[in-house]
């Protein structure tokens, strides 16, 4: 059974209460019954195991027992991804977030072909319901965020200096893996550089190198950007343990 997010307000004494389209899908997808459990999460690392007592307005969980979510990576990773074309951005999203990713934040790159525009409020809106479903699926113990806005490349790189270290999958770097990366890496948060289809110009990662990011390889074969920060996100947890 997925999971299902809540606000602290939900949250009363012994008893969660779950409304709207989480109650609905309840009801009506899953067709759960009085007696049958769910498992309920704060967005803040604690899941709540809880028996439904009610199905009449919304659904009412009693709670049996409660533990700290065990899923989230100890590594904040944030993905810088390059506007693609067409739905590969939901994709990525979806994906990166079963994955573990922290954040998403959308770049304007040089080689973009995709702008926004007046549709960006809508798409930032869309892709954070599919961050939302991805981490309930997945048993996320927090829903990812999207950032609000699409940033440019210049503003990208100023964000990720807060960050503890960052890189960026280049073609021309034959030697430093993300091995290599992580074996001098001790920080809590990390940036991922993904560019989009026609990839990043020499200057833009010239640029990213003068802020501090570490270009790496990805190996030997030129990957989609579909399938650089998915691979990227993956080794880079399974190398931080």
């Amino acid at each position: 059974m997925p999971k299902f997010f809540v606000e602290s307000h939900q949250i009363q004494q012994n008893y969660i209460h779950l409304m709207g389209e989480d109650a609905k899908h309840i009801k009506t997808v899953l067709r759960a019954r009085e007696g049958e459990e769910i498992t309920v999460c704060d967005g803040l690392g604690t899941d709540y195991f809880c028996r439904i007592i009610s199905l009449e307005e919304g659904v009412v969980g009693e709670i049996i027992r409660q533990e700290k979510c065990v899923s989230e990576p100890k590594t904040k990773i944030t993905l810088y991804q390059g506007l693609p074309k067409a739905d590969k951005m939901e994709l990525i999203i979806q994906k990166c977030v079963e994955l573990g990713v922290d954040r998403i934040v959308a770049v304007s790159t040089e080689r973009c072909i995709v702008k926004l525009d007046k549709k960006e409020e809508k798409k930032l809106e869309r892709w954070q319901k599919i961050a939302e479903a991805a981490a309930k699926q997945s048993g996320r113990g927090k829903i990812p965020e999207i950032a609000p806005k699409v940033l440019s490349f210049s503003q990208a790189l100023a964000e990720a200096k807060e960050l503890s270290g960052a890189i960026i999958p280049y073609e021309k770097e034959a030697d430093r893996g993300i091995r290599s990366f992580v074996a001098g890496f001790f920080g809590e948060d990390v940036g991922v550089f993904i560019g989009p289809e026609g990839g990043f110009t020499e200057e833009e990662v010239q640029s990213a190198v003068e802020e501090g990011v570490l270009p790496i390889t990805l190996g030997k074969r030129i990957l989609r950007t579909e399938t650089a920060g998915m691979t990227s996100i993956a080794i880079l947890l399974y190398e931080l343990g």
